[in-house]
């Protein structure tokens, strides 16, 4: 597939071990690119056979992503979003798993004239073609492309070998490759150990891919005699061994392999016609510096079932962040588990003194009836103590479920956990039940929502008509709409109002409790919009009205 524009590729590997931080490099990297003028667009590998990140057990994965065209993707890419300031299509994540399918698609369609279909060059020539289309949506300067997992692991061979061709097929002026690995630490022998860099380089080699840049990953600094040995035994220019210890934020990266001439290096090694100039980072700087502010303090508590595993509420806990350091306070995230035994007082005790010690509750969305319970019980206690509450997804079906509860429906719940149930206030739409396939069901990606005026959504929002990302497959029950509405009305503004519907008026998508200081609830997922430069105004609101809330709070630590 030709190109108008000539698009220059940034190729990032990972080596020593998984989780090193490959997907923060390589925004990083964007970011710098960014700030330059470069138009630049980025993309995840991800090596298992899976399709999509849709199934995948948060546990494991983490969050899944979800992208304005509907695409639930890993991650990494909202990393890349928050950092590049751009929306990302979901062409922009490559599975294992969608590269086969099209390829059998292919053969059974007898595109292949008979031919053996084999993994070179069939499955390694589809690869380069998706990221291609990639890099066609737009007359991109660079594109960035993060293979996922380790070098050496059997499922990255193939693309391996794909983004090997596509250095060969773009000429090696226009590809470079940047190796992240890790630089362990010994107790024991007292000093940094570089041979497990030196393997990977040499797996990395052994596939004919020589590194142009390597990112050292440590927990400490490690000095320029421990730089030039690696550069040496790997090959490379000693300039361009890059270190990047352990920060006090993720957002500090760009400014420290900035710090290192990456940009520079990257500009020279590509031939790109711009001035790395690292004073055009400055507004970024600026962020870093409010993020980093360390007083007053606003503790928001994320009560969820998945608070194990901090990345299953990454863009929650980066959405709160952003938010805060443009307020000019220091969230303070604390993690609560709501899949709690009821009948254990012990449990239970442990549950509301959590909570007691909270500015603000935030109420996350997920799957399943485990841990729902806790978040209802969470929402309660937010209503009676007057606590700011803000409800995402599953969050505000759990206001909706709650509120029902308290206003003469004791038996409400979801049809998710109740089938049965004689009053199930949040439901699946009539079309949606006829379709069976995992995922079919839900609704994904960017849906249009009216706002009503008069509202605290309205004033968070300042304007009428917005655009926000959904998953989720159940909605608001419009059967009782009208009178979780009357009980609002006859209450003298003591219920329920839907501050948000689609445009047709037809599915809801806000909800606020009006005689609650802060008590707002969205079905779709605001924190996939958040940008450092840009919190999201509903995340930017809620911790305001934390923030005021705890300059009367009353301190259970005394």
């Amino acid at each position: 597939m030709e190109r108008i524009h000539l698009t220059k590729f940034i190729i990032i590997t990972g080596g020593v071990v998984s989780s090193i931080g490959k997907g923060i490099t390589s925004a990083s990297m964007g970011r710098i690119l960014r700030s330059y003028g470069l138009n630049v667009a980025a993309i995840k590998i991800d090596p298992y056979l899976n399709w999509d990140s849709g199934t995948l057990n948060p546990y494991q994965h983490g969050e899944v992503f979800v992208t304005n065209d509907g695409m639930e993707t890993d991650l990494d890419l909202g990393h890349y979003e928050r950092y590049l300031d751009v929306e990302l299509p979901g062409i922009s994540n490559i599975t294992t798993g969608k590269v086969y399918e099209s390829v059998i698609a292919k053969e059974r369609a007898g595109d292949f004239l008979g031919a053996c279909v084999q993994v070179i060059p069939h499955i390694t020539d589809e690869i380069k073609e998706m990221i291609k289309i990639t890099a066609n949506q737009d007359d991109y300067d660079v594109v960035l492309i993060e293979l996922g997992g380790t070098v050496g692991d059997i499922e990255s061979q193939p693309f391996l070998e794909a983004l090997r061709q596509l250095r060969n097929d773009e000429g090696s002026k226009n590809v470079m490759f940047v190796h992240v690995t890790f630089i362990p630490y010994l107790d024991a022998a007292g000093e940094f150990k570089t041979k497990p860099t030196q393997h990977s380089t040499k797996e990395l080699r052994s596939v004919g891919i020589n590194p142009d840049i390597i990112v050292c990953r440590s927990q400490e600094p490690i000095d320029d005699d421990l730089k030039a040995k690696i550069a040496h035994f790997c090959d490379v220019d000693k300039d361009a061994v890059v270190n990047t210890p352990d920060a006090g934020t993720i957002y500090e990266v760009p400014l420290v392999l900035e710090e290192n001439n990456v940009g520079k290096v990257i500009v020279d090694r590509l031939g790109l016609d711009v001035n790395p100039d690292s004073s055009k980072l400055a507004q970024w700087r600026s962020i870093v510096k409010s993020l980093k502010i360390e007083d007053p303090v606003v503790r928001i508590g994320i009560v969820g079932k998945y608070v194990e595993l901090e990345d299953a509420y990454i863009s929650i806990r980066e959405s709160l962040l952003h938010a805060a350091a443009d307020i000019g306070v220091k969230a303070e995230i604390v993690y609560i588990n709501s899949d709690v035994d009821e009948n254990d007082k012990e449990a239970m005790d442990s549950f509301y003194w959590e909570l007691m010690k909270l500015h603000g509750i935030l109420i996350p969305g997920g799957f399943g009836e485990r841990g729902v319970e806790g978040k209802l019980l969470a929402v309660d206690y937010a209503i009676e103590e007057n606590i700011p509450l803000f409800g995402i997804c599953l969050g505000m079906q759990s206001m909706v479920i709650q509120f029902a509860r308290r206003n003469g429906y004791p038996n409400a719940n979801s049809s998710e956990f109740d089938k049965n149930n004689s009053h199930p206030v949040i439901d699946m739409m009539e079309e949606q039940k006829k379709i069976k396939n995992m995922g079919g069901t839900m609704r994904l990606g960017s849906y249009d929502c009216k706002i009503i005026e008069g509202t605290k959504t309205f004033d968070a929002y300042q304007e009428t008509d917005i655009e926000e990302r959904h998953r989720h497959r159940f909605e608001f029950n419009n059967e009782y709409r009208d009178c979780l509405q009357d009980i609002y009305v006859k209450n003298e503004n003591k219920g329920i109002i839907i501050s948000g519907t689609s445009p047709d008026d037809f599915l809801v998508e806000i909800i606020e409790l009006p005689d609650h200081p802060w008590a707002i609830g969205c079905q779709f997922h605001p924190e996939f919009k958040s940008r450092p430069n840009r919190p999201h105004p509903l995340f930017k609101s809620f911790v305001d009205a934390a923030y005021g809330y705890s300059k009367n709070w009353w301190n259970p630590f005394k």
